[in-house]
Parts: structure tokens; sequence; C-alpha cells
């Protein structure tokens, strides 16, 4: 033949063309078009602890499900990603395969994928056929139909486990979860919600305890330092199994130059040295390859796993709302903070109900019980999230975080008990505080910030709490000067809040020695007679007199009241403070008289219960005790402590001042019995509330010896 007979090939058909004959052998070697799990019979996970801390109640539970005769049982082991719940599972599995003598069955539940091949890997330990199989995996024949139908005729008891099942929907829709008389189901999820369980038994999983979590990096490092360095380090990492385990890890494959564990807090803290980063989760995280390197075991990484979900399931804003819970503490927040919470166009206002009710799910923060309603979310997934937050977000959120703070804190919060949530926002405020440092966003936002600090601890400071006032007070101050500056109206104001917890806590010199700076200060910045100038006057008599400058304190007042006047007009709230505080002190007759002037101004102005007309009151009293004229002091000075006590309760500092000034006049009347009546519990008070050694606390017990002597010479 001499022409050619062209032809082409389709599908996988072959065509051979030859000009002669020929012999053709073909050898067809087929893959199977699917692929399973290795093994079925052995956890498919990481490094598993060498012992399981903690868990104990939920372990008992657990293994309860496994004993010989129980079955059509199934647990859902829920909590945050890296709170250990594989771990639990895998402790349940050895003992099941172990001590209870159950055959152990372990599916990888992340994925629909890997579901699908584990489940059919499952039938087909159990007894499937190769056709059974075949027909299931092409859809000729339900999936999990034929899983279960096996499951149900097993001859030995099991244990399924279905690990890390974040989408619950792909085990619903495909009808995998499901009951046997013949074994139990455990399930690991980060997925909360209740509705996806029906029938199920939920136990959630948290942060270890303490001790627990301290020997869990002891376990696995036992030479890198004390208990006591575990603890610490443990504190550090928020006792969650996952960044402990990593710490360990990474501690403990070290050869060239070992850390201990004060090394690795150091570190952590961003204070060590060498060519280890700076940033604490990039350090953490150092630790994967002692543990198995995928995403979950990665801090950096685990908890996207959650958010990706979220947003495949419709709710993207939840990664803006916890971007948002990343510019607060890991401490229970109120959850009346976030009334009024958006960030338009990426969290609308009507889509942050939904956006917290994905996190919930999802177990990325929760509710804590209590009188005010709170979330918490744990300390190292904020700062995973506000490493990650890209710069052009930062603004924004950092601007709304001190805005929604700045609508529930008070803005000139009143003496007294303060709102429960008040002392609640300390921390929140504190570590805002910290993220605008590291953020730098704008000054107005800072300003805000600072603003929620100064509102916070002013409120602190009314309540009572002085040592807590001093605390948070020095460390705004810390925080904010570097962007602001010590003569910055609002680091000013801070400023002046640690000088003058400093004086109610008896330390006179160092309180003097601060107003003084600050004085200067606000000569230099503001000028002589600009109002806060005016007020740090005012504050500085305080330690002045205090230390026995009774002539310099007074001057300081009067300097006060008198630029008050100019500046405000003499009936001003700040102008009455300051024209009372001159009674406290004066010896003088015609400025004692006037203190009848000063009591009735208030009570016009301000109204007859107002904070300030109390304090007026009570220092008229004084000024009436000073000129001796006791008769007329008595009655201001059982008005004004009735008044106290009933509004403050007796231990307040305020109300214990005007106990000791109500002492003293009777003293001086002579009526003896109540005047050692109230000293005692003057005595008793101020060394509950200031300590045995304060100073006040010893001009009390002296006050009571007087009264006493003078009682015996009668």
């Amino acid at each position: 033949m001499s022409g050619r007979n062209d032809a082409w090939a389709d599908g996988q058909g072959r065509v051979y063309q030859a000009s002669g004959d020929q012999h053709i052998t073909e050898h067809h070697h087929h893959a199977p078009e699917w692929s399973g799990p290795d093994s079925v019979r052995r956890p498919a996970v990481g490094r598993a602890p060498a012992v399981l801390r903690d868990r104990v109640g939920e372990m008992d539970r657990l293994r309860a499900a496994v004993e010989p005769g129980v079955g059509n049982r199934v647990y859902v082991l829920h909590g945050l990603g890296g709170c250990g719940k594989t771990a639990v599972a895998y402790a349940l599995f050895h003992h099941a395969t172990g001590e209870a003598g159950r055959l152990g069955l372990w599916v990888n539940a992340s994925d629909p994928a890997s579901l699908r091949a584990g489940m059919l890997a499952v039938a087909a330990d159990r007894g499937a056929t190769d056709g059974e199989l075949i027909g299931a995996r092409s859809g000729l024949r339900p999936a999990a139909d034929l899983v279960w139908h096996y499951l149900d005729r097993s001859d030995e008891p099991w244990l399924l486990v279905l690990d890390n099942a974040d989408t619950p929907a792909i085990l619903r829709d495909g009808g995998w979860l499901r009951t046997s008389p013949a074994g139990t189901v455990v399930v690991t999820t980060r997925q909360a919600a209740a509705h996806w369980w029906p029938g199920a038994e939920l136990l959630q999983f948290g942060v270890l305890p303490r001790e627990d979590a301290a020997l869990v990096l002891r376990d696995l490092a036992p030479h890198a330092g004390s208990v006591e360095d575990a603890a610490e380090v443990a504190d550090r990492l928020g006792r969650l199994p996952l960044a402990l385990t990593l710490a360990g890890g990474f501690l403990a494959h070290q050869v060239i130059d070992p850390w201990t564990l004060a090394d690795y807090s150091r570190r952590l803290d961003g204070s060590g040295s060498g060519l280890s980063p700076t940033d604490p989760i990039e350090l953490i995280d150092q630790g994967a390859a002692a543990v198995g390197g995928d995403s979950r075991h990665l801090l950096s990484h685990t908890w996207q796993l959650s958010l990706d979900a979220l947003a495949a399931q419709g709710l993207p804003e939840a990664d803006r709302l916890l971007s948002l819970l990343a510019c607060w503490s890991s401490d229970p927040l109120p959850l009346s903070v976030l009334s009024g919470a958006e960030l338009e166009p990426t969290l609308p206002a009507y889509r942050v109900e939904s956006a917290l009710r994905g996190l919930l799910d999802h177990s990325l923060t929760e509710l804590v019980p209590g009188e005010t309603r709170c979330l918490r979310t744990h300390g190292v997934l904020l700062d995973s999230v506000a490493r990650t937050t890209p710069d052009d977000q930062r603004e924004q959120l950092s601007a709304a975080a001190a805005r929604l703070l700045l609508a529930v804190l008070p803005e000139v919060p009143d003496r007294g008990t303060q709102e429960p949530r008040v002392n609640m926002l300390a921390p929140h405020v504190i570590a805002l505080l910290r993220r605008t440092a590291n953020w730098a966003p704008s000054q107005s936002t800072v300003e805000a910030a600072a603003e929620c600090a100064l509102r916070l601890v002013t409120a602190v400071h009314r309540a009572g709490d002085y040592a807590s006032a001093l605390t948070l007070s020095s460390e705004a101050v810390e925080l904010v000067n570097p962007r602001l500056g010590e003569d910055h109206v609002l680091v000013i104001g801070l400023r002046q809040r640690v000088a003058r917890a400093l004086f109610r806590l008896g330390r006179f010199e160092e309180s003097e020695a601060l107003y003084l700076h600050l004085l200067a200060d606000c000569e230099r910045a503001l000028g002589p007679e600009a109002s806060e100038t005016l007020g740090t006057c005012l504050k500085l008599a305080s330690p002045v007199i205090n230390l026995d400058r009774e002539a310099d304190g007074i001057a300081l007042i009067r300097r006060a009241a008198e630029g008050y006047t100019q500046l405000h007009g003499p009936v001003h709230p700040l102008t009455l403070i300051a024209r009372s505080s001159l009674l406290d002190q004066t010896t003088q007759p015609t400025e004692a008289t006037a203190g009848s002037t000063v009591v009735t101004d208030c009570r016009r102005e301000l109204g007859e219960d107002h904070t300030i007309t109390l304090g007026a009151e009570l220092d008229y009293a004084c000024a009436l005790h000073h000129g001796e004229r006791n008769t007329e002091a008595l009655p201001y000075a059982r008005s004004a402590f009735a008044k106290y006590v009933q509004r403050f309760g007796s231990d307040y500092p305020i109300a214990l001042n005007a106990r000791s000034t109500l002492s003293m006049i009777l003293s001086a009347l002579g009526q003896y019995t109540e005047a050692i009546e109230h000293g005692e519990k003057l005595v008793e008070g101020r060394t509950r509330v200031l300590g045995s050694t304060h100073p006040w606390t010893l001009f009390a017990k002296d006050l009571l010896d007087q009264s006493r002597r003078s009682q015996r010479n009668t």
C-alpha cells in the first residue's frame, strides 16, 4: 500500500500505525483513583504529651465511656485551638486500646476529603469488601451508611475519634456522626455551639491551672529551671497547652547553648540578647519543629484556621472584631463596652452581634459568668492577632477601642464606690496604652487613650483604692509620656494623680517632690494662673502641711483660692474647694467666721448633699475647733460624719477623717466616752484601710491615747 491511513485517538483510546506487521504487547498498571490514610489504628498526631496534666475530671468521665458494655454515646471535646483537646483524645485512645481492651479508630475530620477517606478506611478495617468500597467511593452507594453498617456489626467494641472536626457541617451533611451500641465516639472541635451536637455530651477545655502548666514545661525540659521558673513562664504563656508544649520542646531541643527557663522568660519580654527573635509569638513558634510543624502547631497560624472557617460561613467580620478585641486585655471585658462598636466598612454595627457569635461558636472567645456580663479572650491569641494586624488598620482599631472605653468611663467620677465595670476596665486601658505605644497611631488617638487612663485613675482614686491608683497612673505616665511629652495637659493630669496617690499612702516627701516638679512644669508650659497650675498649688499644700510646714501650705491654698476666684469666680466648684480647704487649716478668727459663708455658697450652688458641700461642712467644723468654738463645731461635724457614712460607708477615707474631727471636738467638749468610742473605731478603720504604720493611723492612736488620758484625769 502506498497511501497513508492517518487516525487520531480520542479519550483513553490508542491508535497504532505501522508500515508492516508488528506484534504489540501492552502492560497496564492502574493506580487507584483515591487514597486513604496510612492507618486508622494509630492516632495521627504530632508529638504526644509525655504526661497528660490536669483534666482529671474529664478523663474520669471519658474512661467510664469505654468501660465494657458501654456504647451509644458521643462526647464532644471543644475549646480554643491549642487548649489540648487532641491530647485528651490521645490519652483516652491509649487507655481504650490498652487497659479497656477496645479497638481504637482515629480519623482526621478537618476537611471533607480526609473525613471521607478516613471513614471508608474504617469500613475496610471492619470488613467492607472491595466492591462495597468501590461503590461508596464512586457514589453508587451511600458512604456513611456503609461505614456505620460495619461499625454496628463490629465483633469488637471500639472507640472512634473524629479529630479536628472544626467544621461540623461536614459531619452533619454527610451523616457521618452517629451512635452505635458497639462503641463510643469522641469528637474534638473548636466549634462550641450546642446545636451542632444534638444528643452529645459536651466537655469544654480551657487553659491549665498554674501548677499543672508549670509541670508541662518541666516534663519537656526538666533541667531548664525550677518549678517557680516554670510557673512564671507558664503565666507569661497564658497557661495554654500548645504554647507550653512549643516552649518546652524548644528548650529541650537546644544543643549548642541551651537556655534556662529564666532566659526564655527574658526573651519573651524582649529583654534577651543574641540571635533569637524579639517577637514573642515567633519565639514560641520555634518549638514547632519538636512537636510536628503543621499549621495547627503554630501559634501564628492555628487560630487563622478558625477565622478562615468563619469567613467561609459568611462571617468575615469576625476577623475584624477579633482585631478590635486585640486592642484590649485578656482579662474579662464587660460586654457593654461593645455597645456601639463599628468599624466601617468592614464591621458595620448591625454585624457586630453575628461576628461575636461566630467567635464564641469557634471558641475564639468565651462568655464569663458573673453579675457583670463579660467576654474573655486568651492573651496569646490577642498578641498573635495584634502582631499581624496590617499597619493601615491600626489607627482605626485603636481609635475605636479608645472611643468605646470613653463611652463607659465616667467623665467626672464622684467619690465613693464606682460601678463594678469601671475597675474591670483597668487592664484594658493599660493594654490599649501599650498597643498605642507599639502601633504609633496619630496623636489624637494617643490622647484619647490617655484620656481613658486619666478617667480610670481618677475613678479608682476616688473609690479610695490609692495603691491601685498609684500603680495605674505611674504605668500610664510611662506609656504616654514618650508620645505626648511631660508638659501635655493629659500627662500633667496623670502625674498629678501619681502625686495624690503618694500623699494618700502617707509618702509625703515623695508627693511633695513630685508636686514641686509639676508646679514648675505647669508654670512654664501653661502659665502661673492656669487652672492646672492652681490645682497643683492646692494639692501641693497637703503634703507640705503634713510635713509640719503649715504656713507654707496655707500660702499655697490661698494662692489657689485667689487664682480660682479670678479665673472662674467665687462660687465655681474649684473655687469652693479651695476656699473650703483654707478653713481646714486656718487659725484666724476672721477666716473661721467666713466659713459659714462658704457652707452657704456650697449649699446654694451645689446642694446640701453634694460632696463639696459635705467637705465644706467638715472643714468649717475644723475651723471652729481651731478657734475653740467646739459647741458650734459639733453639729457640723456630726452632720458631715453621718452623711459621709451613709453615702460612702464607715471605712471610706473621708468618713474616717470626719470621725477623727468628730472625736477631737467631743474630747474638747469633755464628752470622753463618745470621743473614745469614735477614737477606737478610727484606729481600727485606719489600720484596716491604711495599715498600722501609716502616719494617719499613728495620729489616730495618739488621739485615742489623749482622750483616754483626759478621761482619767477628770
